[in-house]
């Protein structure tokens, strides 16, 4: 026969935490959220169990969760492996049609599975797919001098929708085809934004190894308009990395995404903080209304 059992102030306080998020689970059910994973959340097995898990929550209470990735260290790891060597333009390395076929081993490969079986130790059915799959994105050269570096220019998300309804989590690694066969690497911010914007999600996820956007006294802003990141950003407040994450949530907000959020992925259940929590877990962006 069991005891009972004096109650512990932490089990009231995981109680009134669940509590309190209900609002948060009415608000996102059947929302689409669209993930960009990279950085300190893929650098160990343990950090990236902790962020499976919180995305098989995710869907567990309603969420469309979609995984997009990026894998930059473990390409440069292989193509050191397989001596292939880089040329770079500007500070951006030339991808010619022998990188480009590590790109993708690489990023379909190993990196993309990995996150899946992640997802499926969980519990949650996760299926790695690529832009290439189901003809999702299609791309053109950034530039001539960079090779098979593509730009987004149509993304068909109807494979997407079936995953959605089967209740399975889609990790895509960022690669689309060009109009003559080819094969593009893209970058994983802007595939993600781009992903984002036909699903019309209803929010874009940035994890990245900062805290957010940051305003000219260092403190980290939560809440911004799109204007107020252009000016930050003429202002040269906004400067390095974090322009082109800024430029890929503005994308995203143009192409009808109703907000996205730079938010630190070092953070221990980042996602679940930003979505069901009053306080979130960074910087969050909007149109101006």
């Amino acid at each position: 026969m069991k005891k009972q059992t004096a109650m512990n102030s932490n089990w009231i306080e995981t109680a009134q935490t669940l509590s309190a998020a209900l609002p948060y689970l009415q608000r996102y059910d059947g929302a689409i959220v669209v993930i960009k994973l990279g950085g300190h959340a893929m650098g160990s097995d343990e950090a990236m169990d902790l962020f499976a898990r919180d995305v098989v929550l995710m869907q567990q209470v309603g969420v469309n969760p979609v995984i997009v990735h990026g894998g930059g260290p473990m390409i440069n790891d292989m193509l050191a492996r397989l001596g292939v060597k880089s040329d770079f333009v500007n500070g951006k390395r030339v991808t010619d049609a022998a990188t480009v076929e590590v790109v993708e081993m690489v990023l379909s490969g190993s990196v993309n599975k990995r996150i899946v079986q992640a997802i499926n130790r969980q519990g949650g059915r996760g299926v790695g797919l690529s832009g290439k799959d189901a003809g999702m994105i299609r791309c053109e050269a950034s530039h001539p001098e960079l090779g098979f570096v593509g730009d987004p220019v149509e993304v068909k998300p109807d494979v997407l929708r079936q995953l959605f309804e089967a209740e399975i989590i889609p990790v895509i690694a960022p690669l689309g085809f060009g109009d003559n066969g080819e094969t593009f690497n893209i970058n994983g911010d802007t595939a993600a934004g781009a992903i984002a914007a036909a699903l019309k999600a209803d929010r874009l996820l940035l994890l990245t190894d900062v805290a957010g956007v940051k305003d000219a006294s260092g403190e980290v802003v939560t809440e911004l308009t799109a204007s107020y990141i252009r000016k930050l950003t003429e202002d040269g407040i906004i400067a390095g990395g974090m322009i082109p994450k800024t430029e890929t949530a503005l994308a995203a907000l143009d192409g009808g995404v109703r907000a996205a959020v730079i938010l630190d992925g070092r953070a221990p259940n980042a996602c679940l903080l930003e979505l069901f929590t009053p306080h979130g877990a960074g910087s969050m962006i909007r149109q101006d209304s």
